[in-house]
């Protein structure tokens, strides 16, 4: 049912946001065009450049204030407080105030969380450093986890932060390989291909196949993160992009063999007139923008390689919604990545859509519930529950003024997230995170004798670090109860019983052989796994995929349905 709705209200919200003033690109005569994308069948994909959700964001705000709707401004939401599995209220660490610690608590009926996965939990991430997320706060207050086992992982820049997707790739840069200072450099490439038209083939791929994808390892371009992360994580070497020479070690007025490529990267790059120079040189003719935003973030790629790792860059998991994406708490909705909208292979740019149309589906929600005129508490009951709320807010503020440990909040904070790249990215390992788990566990009830005192200006990371634990907590227990359920390497995801140097890579020619693991396209291909937290234990659940909604699609009656959900009727 969400899928269908994602696809049902996807042009409504389209459009809305070019009547906003999004500059989505569009042909003379008014037609959008469109391009194919991670994971995409078709070419369903648009874009306004290397910023397009910055865009979208300030489009969106220009409405909002336009409309004169109070924004409540540097508000750090830290606790949702709930009776009776409904929504009461949110309690917010104000950051407008510095010279003391201030909190407010917000009385609500609805909150909407929009705020996206829960990036902080990784250190290599492609997030920008910001985005931290808050699901933790979510599971705290018992809502429930979906399919949290799902990530998206890829190639990536590490400064600034940012997917090397695209024309990045598909210009064809050179891949090298140096120690930890800088030295040895090799293409390190060249050492797994026989022939340079399919290394250069296997590149151009990773353009629309940006993510690391277990179906696309063996004659797919996955092979390159799977090569990009043996260097860099097993054989702890840096990798880095070269836009200023051809990959081969080709002299300098050779070209590339591009009529030796295969078919789409030779038609590709010859449509777009592309057959010629440097990487940097294409990269110019075909997309200077892209070459623009690291220029605005003081990096040359006409001077300089850019240093890279495969990185998290999306969760394809999130919280459990029904149809109008709403959890099983009353009251708290979850739009875009927070919410688990997504599938295994989600195709790329799909939280922007998803995130405009979970807002249109939550505010029908709101809607409706207001519609069937719910029996409210009395006055006095109200006090009392308000009252009761206060105390548990106060407890949570009081957290940090209980913090006796001697760790800086920013050394706890490394530690975990580098503790959850190494045991729950892109390659997992059953025995890893288990004693990941186990350590996170410990990180969360020794919390108050681990971390030091914080001063005004960390209390804002100290109750992000607490709800980052709590995320991980969670999503490492979802990903061990979905191994030892039987469940295998799929999306991007491999799952293996090597805890180090990938086994015969890259000789072998199977994926049984090469991980002693199997693939989990069809085992639980039909489930949902969703997880819950219920006085600090976690525990899990299956349920049968919902399935797509058999519509009566007779206009007179959908238009008398219509006007009786709308209200028009009455």
């Amino acid at each position: 049912d969400q899928a269908l709705c994602e696809a049902a209200l996807s042009a409504r919200c389209f459009f809305a946001l070019t009547e906003l003033g999004v500059p989505f690109p569009c042909t003379e005569h008014g037609e959008f065009m469109g391009y194919k994308t991670d994971h995409d069948r078709g070419r369903r994909a648009t874009s306004a450049g290397p910023y397009t959700s910055k865009l979208m964001t300030e489009a969106l705000e220009r409405s909002v204030k336009e409309k004169q709707i109070l924004i409540l401004d540097q508000m750090q939401a830290i606790q949702i407080l709930t009776y009776m599995n409904q929504v009461k209220g949110i309690l917010c660490l104000d950051k407008n105030i510095h010279s003391e610690p201030a909190y407010k608590i917000i009385w609500c009926k609805n909150v909407i969380l929009a705020t996206g996965g829960p990036a902080g939990m990784y250190h290599d991430s492609v997030y920008p450093v910001s985005q931290t997320g808050s699901t933790g706060m979510a599971f705290e207050a018992g809502a429930s986890g979906k399919n949290l086992t799902e990530w998206q992982f890829g190639m990536a820049s590490l400064n600034p932060r940012w997917n090397v997707s695209g024309t990045y790739m598909q210009v064809l840069p050179s891949f090298i390989s140096t120690d930890q200072d800088g030295n040895d450099e090799k293409e390190f490439l060249l050492d797994y291909f026989n022939e340079l038209p399919d290394l250069l083939s296997m590149v151009f791929l990773k353009g629309y196949q940006w993510p690391f994808d277990v179906n696309k390892i063996f004659g797919g371009s996955s092979v390159i993160d799977l090569l990009v992360y043996q260097e860099t994580v097993l054989k702890k070497r840096r990798v880095f992009l070269d836009y200023r020479v051809n990959p081969g070690n080709l002299e300098k007025d050779r070209d590339l063999p591009y009529a030796s490529m295969i078919p789409e990267a030779k038609e590709y790059l010859s449509q777009a007139g592309a057959c010629f120079g440097t990487p940097i040189e294409r990269l110019k003719h075909m997309n200077e923008p892209a070459i623009l935003f690291y220029q605005d973030h003081h990096v040359d790629l006409f001077k300089e390689r850019l240093e890279i790792a495969v990185c998290a860059q999306h969760n394809n998991g999130g919280l459990s919604t029904n149809h109008l994406w709403e959890t099983n708490l009353s009251g708290l909705y979850a739009i875009g990545e927070v919410c688990a909208s997504h599938g295994v292979t989600r195709p790329g740019g799909t939280a922007l859509n998803a995130g405009q149309v979970g807002a249109v589906r939550a505010a029908e929600g709101i809607f409706l519930k207001k519609r069937t005129h719910m029996k409210e508490a009395s006055p006095s009951t109200e006090s009392g529950i308000k009252e009761r709320l206060r105390i548990q807010a106060l407890d949570r503020i009081r957290l940090s003024e209980h913090a006796e440990g001697n760790c800086p909040l920013s050394e706890l904070w490394i530690n975990a997230s580098k503790r959850m790249s190494a045991a729950a990215g892109m390659i997992r390992n059953q025995v890893q995170m288990e004693t990941a788990l186990k350590e996170t566990e410990d990180d969360i009830c020794q919390f108050m004798q681990k971390a030091k005192s914080p001063s005004v200006s960390q209390l804002s990371l100290f109750y992000k670090l607490y709800d980052m634990l709590l995320s991980q907590k969670m999503y490492l227990f979802a990903m061990l109860d979905y191994a030892k359920a039987g469940g295998g390497s799929r999306g991007s995801a491999l799952y293996t019983d090597s805890t180090g140097e990938l086994p015969g890579f890259p000789g072998c020619q199977t994926f049984g052989e090469l991980y002693r693991c199997r693939l989990d396209q069809k085992m639980h291909g039909q489930e949902v796994q969703e997880v819950t937290l219920k006085e600090g234990t976690p525990s899990a659940s299956r349920r049968p995929v919902r399935p797509l909604p058999d519509v009566d699609y007779f206009f007179e009656n959908q238009w008398r349905i219509y006007r009786e959900r709308m209200g028009m009727m009455d």
